[in-house]
């Protein structure tokens, strides 16, 4: 089993920065990868940001890129989400998940990822 645990959302303006922090405890893979989602009221959850522990190989959604950086400090087992220049779209809850069986690049596809946090809400007001 894999845990997953999110922090660091919050009720900021446009324009500000957040760093979203997931901690990951129990069975993982030097080749797993981490990845962010989210979902915003009334949407389906989408991909955000994705990452391989082993080799910092990152993937990004296209709405997101220059803005959001993923990175991962593996003495601690976290993986963070710096979202830089927020915007009121940006608003969601933000999920982070774990593919352990991951042998080649980050996916972007939902259905790759075998754990799942609860999420952290993110709200940007305009």
């Amino acid at each position: 089993q894999v845990q997953l645990v999110e922090s660091g959302g919050g009720l900021v303006q446009a324009g500000d920065s957040l760093r979203l922090s997931c901690a990951a405890s129990g069975r993982t893979f030097s080749t797993s990868a981490l990845g962010w989602f989210r979902q915003a009221p009334g949407k389906e959850r989408e991909f955000v940001a994705a990452i391989k522990w082993n080799n910092g190989r990152t993937n990004y959604a296209d709405s997101v890129k220059g803005r959001f950086t993923v990175s991962t400090d593996n003495a601690k087992n976290t993986v963070y989400l710096q979202m830089n220049n927020l915007r009121p779209e940006d608003t969601a809850i933000y999920f982070c998940a774990a593919d352990i069986f991951n042998t080649g690049v980050p996916y972007t596809t939902q259905s790759k990822y075998n754990y799942w946090g609860q999420g952290t809400q993110v709200t940007v007001s305009s």
